[in-house]
């Protein structure tokens, strides 16, 4: 039975610059079956995943739901939700968590202070709230000072979200949920399902945090590779789509650069410059000690025509590449 993901590997489409954008993530861990556009369909409460979904947009956040690898009860109560905000900005990343059992008190989070990497903005609203369609009124306020206090410094091993969601695409389900469950099996317990990273076509597909590189066609040995380099500050590029931290163009010129110098500390480069606009731009790429490359990336359409997710007609998804580096 032929699948999206066999027709990429089949036509070895390009991996580099394919990974969804995001500064930031926030990641809401909720059991149960997932829907296709999963934070209204799913056990969350449809007006709060509405409501954080739409209080994201322009923010650089991406929001996910995350659930541990293996069966899942269907819960409908009862459950407290693991929470991590991860920043994925070189030099600057973090990650914090909490535990709390009403996601609706993330509607208290400024997204944009956490898009632009402030941790100030990891506020709570009270356990009082109102419905998530409510706002504050004029006279209701609640003690942002306080809020921090909910939230720990994480410090175990990257965590590892594997694509899983088989509602969005049969890949996923196919290739992400049999990875996530060896990787669990093996000992990386920081591995967790997550709803969805785009690039179906790429399964099984996960992406690393806080650094937010993202990699496609993973195996098993080549994830502990990723988080055994990643444990001492280095990236590997075998397979890598991209850090999220940055639009498209950039990611593929990240990744041209550490292909030319070889550089392999994953805080080194970082993009400072996108000039133009599609289908060509020119990307500065600076290294810390002071040198800078500037990368020429055109996008093009992939040929031959193939399916970009799975039931979907043939079509020519747009690829990254690198034309010329100086």
């Amino acid at each position: 039975m032929s699948t999206c993901a066999t027709a990429s590997r089949d036509l070895s489409e390009p991996l580099a610059g394919t990974a969804a954008t995001a500064s930031t993530w926030l990641l809401v861990e909720q059991p149960g079956p997932w829907g296709t556009e999963a934070l209204t369909a799913s056990r969350l409460d449809p007006a709060v995943g509405r409501v954080l979904e739409r209080a994201a947009e322009g923010t650089g956040v991406r929001v996910a739901l995350i659930r541990r690898p293996g069966r899942h009860a269907d819960l409908h109560t009862g459950a407290r939700h693991r929470v991590f905000v991860a920043h994925t900005r070189p030099g600057r990343s973090w990650i914090r968590t909490t535990a709390l059992d009403d996601p609706a008190r993330l509607l208290g989070l400024d997204l944009a202070a956490l898009g632009a990497g402030d941790p100030g903005g990891l506020t709570l609203r009270p356990h009082e709230s109102h419905q998530p369609h409510e706002p504050y009124g004029p006279h209701e306020s609640h003690d942002p000072a306080a809020d921090p206090a909910a939230w720990e410094e994480y410090t175990g091993d990257p965590l590892v979200l594997v694509c899983t969601n088989g509602k969005r695409d049969r890949c996923c389900a196919l290739l992400g949920r049999p990875l996530a469950g060896e990787l669990a099996a093996s000992g990386v317990h920081s591995t967790w399902e997550i709803t969805h990273i785009g690039g179906h076509r790429f399964s099984p597909t996960l992406v690393v945090l806080p650094y937010g590189y993202t990699y496609g066609r993973a195996t098993a040995q080549g994830v502990k590779d990723v988080i055994e380099a990643l444990r001492h500050g280095r990236v590997v590029t075998d397979g890598c789509r991209g850090r999220s931290a940055w639009e498209r163009p950039g990611q593929a010129a990240e990744l041209a650069v550490r292909e030319l110098t070889g550089e392999d500390g994953a805080d080194a480069l970082t993009v400072v410059r996108t000039e133009g606009e599609a289908p060509v731009w020119s990307v500065t790429v600076a290294h810390r000690d002071g040198r800078a490359w500037r990368v020429s990336v055109a996008q093009l359409a992939a040929a031959p025509p193939r399916p970009e997710s799975c039931g979907l007609p043939l079509g020519s998804p747009a690829r990254m590449e690198v034309v010329g580096i100086r």
